[in-house]
């Protein structure tokens, strides 16, 4: 073994290396391995994709169709028992420092990789090398490293290259990024931007926009956000090695219609997180009028069954209150006929998008009757939506 390498650097040297490096290699996950094969949002020219291919094989001996398998499997049974790595289900510690056990454990599933492999490379290299010589990659990137660094630096290298996807993919991105961070988008799972500058996991730091907008090949969506793949992704498609196929769609507007027609309707589908979030601003008004008028009436109790109205209505899983709170919500709404129509109009309009098994005709119709409905209310700020609801432009 070399005690002394190509390269005698100093100690920040070599630390900028290992971040160099395993930068490379979180770039190859999140541009390859998430974006082009998991979820199709971009395609690669050869170049690219057999590089990435070869430095993940080298860097983390991962076989790409387990690896798309899994993340799929993963999107699809999200913050369930099936999902392979769930904070929700399975807590954040086990998720965070044993995510790559939990990964490990899900490729051992046959039917994962059946049902959720379709569409990953099936070449030559594929059959032949990357799949059945996976861990020889990692013993060739180690005896690289002792040959340009030494053996001490190699080491210490080659060690940070190996922890840094199972830690920080594996374990930060699926324990933390489904646990503590903010949302922009109101989702049906618990994933959250852990920071809106995804710099240093490859931009992966912005899971909830992902989980939002799955097949976006861009995951910054707000003019503060930054997504450092997505750089990556430009310099290619610059150089026409890629081309990205579909990003977040940010909502445009038109006059607004007097009858609302299948363009306003995908338009408000398409935009419907960006549609909740703008409802839910709009009826701020109403909770503070009522306070403030239960508070001059001094009705104390209608006060506080206000006060857990409030967090039963804002709250992003549709109200889980404690079974006390939740009766004197429903007495609230019984006798406050506003806030009533308010809970209503907010379920009717959410059902448009689940509604799967309807017709266009009966989905325009669902649409157009709300906004009448809206309209007529006598609820100022239900008017006032409704009429910025038919402005929403495909």
């Amino acid at each position: 073994m070399l005690m002394s390498g190509v390269f005698d650097l100093p100690w920040w040297g070599y630390v900028l290396v290992a971040l160099g490096l395993t930068h490379i290699t979180i770039a190859s996950v999140t541009i390859f391995l998430h974006r082009h094969q998991a979820h199709r949002a971009l395609d690669l020219h050869a170049i690219p994709s057999h590089f990435f291919r070869f430095w993940l094989w080298l860097t983390t001996g991962m076989i790409t169709k387990e690896w798309a398998s899994v993340h799929r499997k993963h999107h699809a049974k999200c913050e369930t028992p099936e999902d392979p790595h769930s904070p929700q289900i399975l807590g954040l510690n086990r998720v965070l420092w044993g995510g790559v056990f939990l990964y490990v454990k899900e490729t051992n599933n046959p039917e994962t990789a059946q049902r959720y492999g379709h569409g990953t490379p099936d070449d030559w290299l594929e059959r032949n090398v990357y799949t059945p010589g996976n861990k020889y990659g990692i013993l060739i990137m180690l005896l690289a490293d002792l040959i340009l660094f030494g053996a001490v630096p190699g080491v210490l290298i080659w060690g940070v290259q190996m922890v840094w996807i199972p830690f920080w993919a594996a374990g930060v991105i699926n324990g933390v990024g489904h646990f503590w961070g903010y949302r922009n988008y109101n989702c049906p799972d618990a994933a959250t931007n852990i920071v809106p500058w995804g710099i240093l996991i490859g931009g992966e730091e912005l899971h909830n926009n992902h989980h939002a907008f799955a097949t976006s090949a861009k995951l910054s969506s707000k003019w503060y956000e930054f997504d450092i793949g997505w750089m990556y992704i430009r310099i290619l498609e610059m150089l026409g090695l890629a081309k990205a196929k579909k990003t977040i769609p940010q909502p445009r507007f038109a006059d607004g219609k007097r009858v609302v027609d299948f363009d306003t309707l995908q338009a408000v589908i398409t935009h419907r997180y960006d549609v909740m979030t703008r409802y839910m601003a709009s009826l701020k008004a109403i909770y503070k009028e009522e306070l403030a008028r239960l508070k001059q009436e001094r009705q104390t109790s209608d006060s506080q069954a206000l006060q857990n109205f409030k967090n039963w209505f804002t709250s992003e899983d549709g109200g889980k209150l404690p079974e006390a709170q939740s009766a004197q919500v429903q007495t609230l709404l019984d006798r406050h006929e506003r806030l009533a129509k308010v809970v209503a109009m907010r379920q009717e309009l959410a059902a448009l998008w689940a509604r799967s098994s309807d017709s266009r005709e009966q989905l325009v119709a669902r649409l157009q009757d709300w906004c009448t409905r809206a309209e007529q209310s006598g609820i100022r700020q239900l008017e006032e939506f409704s009429l910025r609801l038919r402005t929403y432009a495909a």
